[in-house]
């Protein structure tokens, strides 16, 4: 048995069943537990879900036994639904609902019944920033649109080395008006944040004001006058959170993303479908 956390992987299509690297969303150590997977005897199945978490269970009385004992490993260390790649020797992975596992989207009823919180299912707190222009804005106020809220500082290592693939994501989508990206700095001002992405790393990206002033100021402010630590939000930094259209969180990621790309989809279905 093996439970464990990954992100990365090349493709949506299901491949061979001996082919680690078809598998949505696993780095090395995900591949290296799906080789074990193929190893393993008698009923057996492995699991993933969205955001890279994936569990396999092995020698058990029936294929229906193991996948069902898969599915609660994975489902205890994620928000996301976990779904079947392999059972036994076949490869059963569903590539066409793959990008639709973000929802069920909640409907604008169910939506204005949501608690506040970080959770998935949960309403995001509506924090107030300055977008690209300089000008003064909400969460709320992008209610409409799937927003790609992401926390990050020109002094963090990870964040520099991920910012480039995550602006070829943003400019992939540019045609997508429902969906926007809040880039917010934490921990310095602005201008040391813009001026660093353009300058050493040559991006022209559109990056919004978290209206941090500096080092010491670790307090984010929401629209309704109050203040929330930073690290309640992100627990390290980069962390990314997908909010639908109603604002309801439907993805969050701590750390780096290895791979924007495999989001392509996710965020194209979210925009579809979500915010009815």
């Amino acid at each position: 048995m093996s439970v464990a956390l990954a992100l990365a992987g090349p493709s949506l299509a299901a491949g061979a069943l001996q082919d680690a690297d078809a598998v949505p969303q696993l780095d090395a150590r995900g591949k290296a537990g799906y080789l074990d997977y193929l190893k393993a005897d008698g009923h057996k199945a492995f699991v993933i879900a969205p955001g890279g978490r994936w569990a396999w269970l092995g020698e058990m009385g029936s294929a229906e036994a193991a996948e069902a004992a898969a599915r609660r490993e994975c489902q205890e260390s994620t928000e996301q639904r976990c779904i079947p790649y392999a059972i036994d020797d076949r490869v059963v992975f569903n590539a066409k609902a793959w990008p639709q596992l973000w929802g069920p989207y909640l409907s604008r009823a169910q939506a204005d019944q949501a608690g506040t919180g970080l959770k998935r299912g949960m309403r995001f707190p509506d924090l107030a920033f300055k977008d690209p222009d300089g000008k003064p804005t909400t969460l709320k106020a992008l209610r409409g649109k799937v927003v790609v809220l992401h926390f990050w500082g020109s002094w963090c290592a990870p964040c520099l080395k991920e910012m480039p693939e995550l602006r070829k994501t943003a400019q992939s989508l540019k045609g997508d008006r429902d969906i926007a990206f809040v880039c917010l700095q934490m921990r310095e001002d602005f201008a040391t944040a813009k001026g660093f992405v353009k300058q050493r790393l040559k991006l022209d990206f559109a990056l919004s004001d978290s209206q941090a002033t500096g080092p010491g100021k670790s307090e984010l402010p929401l629209s309704d006058g109050g203040t929330l630590p930073d690290r309640m939000l992100a627990k390290v930094f980069p962390t990314t959170y997908v909010l639908d259209k109603h604002g309801i969180v439907l993805f969050s990621h701590n750390g780096p993303i290895p791979d924007w790309t495999q989001y392509l989809a996710f965020l194209r279905d979210a925009s579809a479908r979500s915010g009815r």
